[in-house]
């Protein structure tokens, strides 16, 4: 794994253990993150607990993946 990739998983666990819930583009936006599955497949090989909620855009109609971590104890397996 590249020290981008891994400066980039620290920025996104960060954001996700405090409560955020990051979609593709807002990972793009805020960590320049453009593989944001990619990450958080590593995330999880590395024990986190992070869910995955599908979104249906009402406007347009297309869907994306919003990944958040439960609270509490659950977090981390």
């Amino acid at each position: 794994m590249s020290a981008t990739h891994e400066s980039q998983n620290k920025k996104i666990l960060n954001a996700l253990y405090y409560g955020a819930t990051l979609t593709p583009l807002l990972a793009l936006h805020c960590y320049g993150c453009m593989r944001l599955g990619a990450r958080v497949w590593d995330l999880r090989r590395q024990g986190y607990r992070i869910e995955r909620h599908m979104v249906t855009d009402h406007k347009t109609g297309k869907r994306y993946a919003a990944y958040s971590m439960p609270r509490g104890n659950d977090a981390e397996v």
